[in-house]
């Protein structure tokens, strides 16, 4: 058994290599690559414990809206401290959960009135999952119980959201656990044809979706996709064009549709929610991540006032028995609606019209560059690939990437051969700037 360290005489990296197991890492990869202790944050820098200023390219796993430390945000959490820090929200309720919901609502126009409150996204795509699954269950329909995802999705890694996750390094050790599901083409608009566009891809796909839906429909529970952006699939971005037709396409064969805005919600598309730039709201949605401002962990499935009646009746066993212990936490609704009311007085979204131009011009040296594919952008997404003949070493770029990066100041985490940025919605022009140039400046070292 390991004694505690002793604070004085070993290091925070040092211990916290003997503590704690890091996610989503190889952690002998850290005998070479060094962890980065990170002991203050503010507005869009973090801070080592040697005090060397990092700027977060990626919003600490996209999460952070409105930059570390954030006075409002502080506030909020600070004065719900002072009332109620937590209460289980089986028989109870609270102020701040019922705000948020209300707000929620008010965002899809009342298309999705009813919320139901987890802690991180992959809990709010299993309750999406299970919820749907149970709906065809109440209506005679237990039959209907698979589902459908896009090839190169991703939903999270508890076994529910891996069992429509399609990235092979997140499924390869559990795919003995995880159910069956159908895989459709994805609708990513780099595989255009030359004289193809998005929305060709996007029909293209959709059709190969209608063939697997009308011979299947009668064994399908719901579809999953991520509006818009795939964003552990390599930032794969597709046309609008294509949730306008699967929402068709469930509409004529009964299947739920489940957004998973986890990523691409709260204003990161350019829109509050991504559904919104085709016009169409799914039979779910979940958030996460920036729903809080990277302040807490909380999440959700919003759904429709349909499904939530079919499980509205007499009988315990009708009802949705799923829980969670922190389920609609009051100080992570209070952050979240900090974060709302920001929106609101701080025309969030007309502003980051502008900042998606100012982040667009920092990085255009990229689209003439002849190492570099497939420049695109969504709103406050932007993400290139580097071609295949130009890395000197596929299986460890994104690793001397983010090193590189690292030592220029600026925080990012390519995925494979993709260079991506999705930055805090509070960064000057200068800081933009200085981010476009320092990934060039890595760029160029790296491929060197």
């Amino acid at each position: 058994m390991k004694l505690i360290s002793d604070p004085n005489q070993t290091s925070l990296v040092d211990r916290s290599l003997d503590a704690v197991w890091h996610p989503c890492t190889q952690m002998k990869h850290h005998e070479s690559l060094p962890l980065i202790a990170i002991t203050k944050g503010k507005g869009a820098w973090l801070f080592d414990d040697k005090g060397n200023a990092l700027l977060d390219c990626i919003s600490s796993w996209w999460t952070n809206l409105f930059g570390h430390s954030n006075p409002r945000i502080n506030q909020a959490i600070s004065n719900q401290l002072e009332k109620i820090e937590h209460v289980m929200l089986a028989g109870f309720t609270h102020p701040p959960v019922v705000e948020l919901s209300e707000k929620l609502s008010a965002l899809t126009q009342g298309h999705l009135g009813h919320v139901f409150f987890a802690s991180d996204g992959a809990s709010a795509v299993e309750i999406a999952l299970k919820m749907s699954h149970h709906f065809w269950r109440l209506n005679n329909q237990p039959q209907k119980k698979k589902f459908v995802c896009l090839e190169n999705g991703y939903h999270g890694e508890t076994l529910g959201a891996l069992a429509v996750t399609d990235v092979a390094i997140f499924r390869e050790a559990y795919g003995s656990l995880l159910q069956d599901v159908f895989t459709v083409p994805s609708p990513d608009a780099r595989k255009a044809k030359p004289g193809e566009s998005a929305d060709d891809v996007a029909r293209q796909a959709a059709k190969k979706l209608e063939l697997l839906l009308e011979a299947e429909h009668h064994h399908i529970a719901a579809i999953i996709v991520e509006p818009l952006v795939q964003c552990a699939g390599q930032m794969a971005m597709y046309s609008p064009e294509y949730l306008r037709l699967v929402r068709s396409l469930c509409d004529r064969y009964s299947i739920h549709l489940i957004a998973d805005e986890i990523a691409v919600g709260c204003g990161r598309s350019g829109k509050f929610f991504a559904c919104e730039h085709a016009g169409i709201w799914p039979d779910f949605l979940t958030l996460s991540k920036g729903i809080s401002g990277g302040y807490l962990p909380l999440s959700l499935s919003m759904t429709t006032d349909k499904i939530y009646r079919a499980f509205y009746g007499d009988q315990m066993q009708q009802g949705f028995l799923h829980s969670h212990s922190y389920t609609g936490n009051p100080l992570a609704c209070a952050a979240a609606l900090a974060c709302l009311e920001i929106f609101e007085t701080e025309s969030v979204l007309e502003k980051n019209l502008e900042r998606s131009k100012d982040l667009a011009n920092a990085f255009a040296w990229a689209k003439t560059d002849p190492r570099i594919e497939h420049w695109r952008q969504q709103g406050m997404i932007l993400a290139f690939d580097i071609k295949s003949e130009s890395l000197k070493n596929s299986a460890t770029f994104s690793r001397d990437m983010f090193s590189a990066s690292m030592a220029k100041g600026i925080l990012i985490r390519p995925i494979g051969n993709t260079i991506y940025v999705m930055p805090p919605y509070i960064l000057s022009s200068e800081e933009t700037m200085k981010m476009g140039a320092s990934v060039q400046r890595a760029l160029n070292q790296v491929l060197a």
